[in-house]
């Protein structure tokens, strides 16, 4: 292993050899949004396959949410582990190399791009438990429950593609923007709009070497125990938080377990748990100050639901109902809850109004709101939840005969770290670097199969 090399593995980092597209498929075809979004919208992807067609396509590749319902999973995930084989084989997919690909990517919402750094991060420095303090660590509750479909493709999957985005805490820009003001320097290997007016990306090939060393040592200070117990008061470093891709993270740490455990005993086992690829995760990093990076709450919206019973109960458990003229001014309502009171925006068809709720002992809306839910569904098992990005999403589900949209107020990020640094994990599905279109579309593979 290279000096540099070790010096990235000390702070989390695998130098990782990527796969992109080769020349003759179709860049808008190939990438599609992560697979968690328009999760209770069938439609979008429906108008996805049509669009792709019979094209060499992401969209293969991965297990959109929407569909996890449906009876044939088991036929779906070995088509997809199939499909990854078939790209392999055919040079659909070609390397790049090892190195990093700085992304930039604009959005229909924001006027500057967002700035990323693609990397692999050592799941060995990661962990999803409740009160981890590990180097890398989730922002959000993890579900395990989630876990067991995506470890179904991953575990017998050649490759990955990351929609995984991984925030830093670096005010002064020292790790990623250095590189992005010299991208003129580094071979562009794609260039492109995306399907859905989405937006548009741009990546940039950094391979190993000297270039590289400045991003080493950046991080390096970042992770720096002391500098950290100055900021924070606590020398835990958190260096690397989890924003986008929390189940998918979760998904790769528990498929790396697995394939420790069947290690165990063999000869060259020291060898393999080094530098074996499931023990490495593709991700996207961002900084969290960066200005074309978005943070938006994540909404709720409850199907086949009794509006009366349900606010009824809200109030039995503290909540204050008020009613309002239109779902506008109840969302505004919201908007302008104040320190010590979460309000949260409920919309029904005909109908709109807030749940205020004092003093709820939990320091963000989303908890308030989400420990209520947890109760509430549990005694009403007929009905059911999803979680929506987007306030036109939201209104278009919240508003539909049966349903109830609850919106969630803003996020701050600047406080984003403290947050997680003090309280542990935020109550899951708090936040969204971004509404749906934004989202990171599939690009990028890695092999985790030797």
């Amino acid at each position: 292993m290279s000096g540099l090399s070790e010096r990235f593995r000390e702070v989390g980092i695998d130098i990782p050899d990527l796969y992109l597209p080769s020349e003759e498929v179709d860049r808008q075809a190939w990438a599609v949004v992560a697979c968690d979004q328009y999760s209770s919208e069938r439609d979008y992807w429906d108008k996805a396959r049509e669009f792709v067609g019979d094209k060499p396509s992401t969209l293969n590749l991965i297990f959109p949410e929407c569909y996890l319902g449906d009876t044939d999973k088991a036929e779906r995930i070995g088509n997809i582990q199939a499909a990854m084989r078939d790209y392999l084989a055919k040079a659909y997919l070609k390397s790049t190399g090892r190195g990093f690909i700085v992304v930039e990517r604009f959005t229909p919402y924001e006027t500057k791009p967002r700035v990323g750094l693609m990397v692999a991060l050592d799941l060995e420095k990661y962990d999803y438990s409740t009160g981890s303090v590990s180097l890398i660590r989730p922002t959000e509750g993890t579900i395990v429950e989630r876990l067991p479909p995506r470890m179904a493709i991953r575990r017998g999957a050649p490759l990955e593609l990351p929609h995984i985005m991984v925030l830093l805490d670096d005010p002064r820009r020292t790790v990623i923007e250095p590189l992005y003001e010299k991208r003129s320097f580094f071979p562009k290997v794609y260039d492109f709009d995306l399907m859905a007016h989405s937006g548009h990306v741009r990546g940039w090939f950094v391979k190993e070497g000297d270039y590289l060393a400045p991003v080493a040592e950046a991080l390096a200070r970042l992770a720096d125990p002391s500098r950290f117990a100055e900021v924070y008061g606590t020398d835990k470093v958190l260096l690397y938080a989890v924003g986008d891709g929390n189940h998918s993270l979760a998904t790769a740490k528990a498929i790396w377990e697995e394939v420790k455990a069947s290690l165990r005993g063999r000869p060259d086992e020291a060898e393999l748990l080094a530098t074996h690829p499931a023990r490495f995760a593709l991700v996207e990093l961002v900084n969290i100050y960066d200005e074309g990076l978005p943070f938006h709450p994540i909404h709720r919206v409850l199907f086949n639901v009794d509006t009366r019973d349900f606010l009824a109960e809200a109030a039995v458990a503290g909540a204050s109902v008020q009613r309002y003229a239109d779902v506008g001014a109840a969302i505004a309502a919201c908007d302008a809850s104040v320190p010590g009171r979460h309000v949260i925006a409920f919309m029904v068809h005909g109908e709109a109004g807030t749940l205020s709720f004092e003093n709820s002992g939990q320091p963000l809306a989303a908890g308030t709101i989400q420990v209520f839910l947890d109760a509430y569904l549990k005694g009403h098992t007929a009905t059911t939840i999803d979680y929506i990005h987007g306030e036109g999403s939201l209104k278009s589900l919240g508003q539909k005969p049966g349903n109830l949209g609850l919106y969630l107020p803003p996020v701050d990020k600047g406080s984003f770290f403290s947050t997680v640094i003090q309280n542990g994990a935020m109550p899951r599905k708090t936040f969204s670097m971004g509404e749906a279109p934004e989202k990171r579309f599939y690009i990028e593979a890695r092999k985790i199969m030797p």
